[in-house]
């Protein structure tokens, strides 16, 4: 078979390296340095908590995966620290993880078990002990490795069914015909997918993430709040993003002022509630977001042209890449038979 991969973030990589290991020959379809748009940046949250069982144990599968990837990279990708969640979300996180066996404690603000760069907030809090840091860096210099005879640096342009069951992908002036299509494309997927009948979510809105410097230098967790996520992003530096009023980060209103409002939203939620950090941003990341999709995974099909969409995807990526590989060479649809839909 041949198969077209579009968009080389974690999940093109994740797919073309595993299509790859089954021998099918994989052109993976990126314009740009791989993993350099929401797949960008070094560090990401991996859990098992999540708001739903199915969610918990997709999240196990993944885990269990990372550690094959580590096997072959020949270094650890994720750094157990483990993850806590706090405020509204527990109750229903920690019924879902009890639901699928998966380890978890409940334990009041100013626990011992608790490492975290503030003791006073709205408790109880979840610990997620298989939780940790994904090394996004190391992820990338493995798949970029695996996959560096399959990446074709350009953008695809059209996709389009032809007849004889094919696809046919333009890049500019080239012109190739496969066997299937998988777009996995970010914030390009929505207008590929539309030129196959697909529909997706379009929608999108500004997100910035800042790290700031740490006052403590103990091992801390990951903590996921009602309204951010933070986490150890280098040696040193604490990184947090936060939900702004969408009104502020919308895509009209422009990437400049989108980054202003949510540095202001972040550093007043640091010099307010983390004691333990200084308010002042050392750094960046910025990527596009969908603010119609939850934290789960969703897939369309149509003829042999798959797409995939979500958000929070990263931690799904080796588990992703192992249905996608199976679904471009059989037809399938993941999630038809089993979990794995929007969550």
């Amino acid at each position: 078979m041949k198969i077209a991969v579009i968009g080389g973030g974690v999940v093109g990589l994740s797919a073309t390296v595993e299509l790859a290991r089954r021998g099918v020959d994989v052109v993976c379809y990126e314009p740009g340095p791989p993993m350099g748009e929401r797949s960008a940046g070094d560090t990401r949250i991996f859990r098992l908590a999540h708001a739903y069982p199915d969610m918990v144990d997709l999240a196990a599968q993944s885990r269990r995966l990372f550690a094959g990837w580590s096997e072959r990279a020949g270094e650890p990708l994720i750094d157990e620290v483990g993850t806590v969640v706090s405020g509204e979300l527990v109750g229903d996180w920690a019924s879902a993880m009890a639901m699928s066996g998966a380890d978890h404690q409940l334990v009041d603000p100013g626990s011992s078990l608790l490492r975290l760069p503030a003791t006073d907030f709205a408790g109880p809090a979840l610990i997620d002990p298989a939780g940790g840091i994904i090394r996004a860096d190391r992820v990338r210099a493995f798949l970029t490795a695996a996959a560096a005879n399959h990446i074709r640096q350009t953008s695809a342009d059209t996709i389009e069914e032809i007849k004889d069951a094919r696809v046919r992908v333009t890049a500019g002036t080239s012109v190739d015909d496969f066997d299937a299509a998988l777009i996995c494309a970010g914030s390009a997927t929505s207008g590929l997918a539309a030129g196959v009948g697909i529909g997706t979510p379009s929608a999108l809105e500004h997100h910035v993430r800042f790290s700031f410097p740490l006052r403590v230098d103990t091992p801390l967790q990951c903590w996921i709040t009602d309204g951010t996520y933070q986490h150890v992003a280098a040696p040193g530096t604490w990184s947090i993003g936060a939900d702004a009023d969408p009104a502020l980060v919308s895509w009209e209103g422009g990437r400049e002022a989108a980054e202003r409002a949510s540095l202001d939203v972040v550093t007043a939620y640091v010099a307010r509630e983390l004691p333990g950090v200084e308010p002042r941003a050392v750094g960046r990341l910025y990527c596009t977001h969908n603010p119609d999709l939850g934290d789960g995974l969703q897939f369309v099909r149509r003829g042999r042209v798959l797409a995939v969409h979500g958000e929070n995807l990263f931690k799904f990526a080796p588990l992703l890449g192992n249905w996608l590989a199976q679904a471009c060479v059989d037809g399938s649809t993941p999630g038809d038979a089993g979990p794995g839909r929007a969550a």
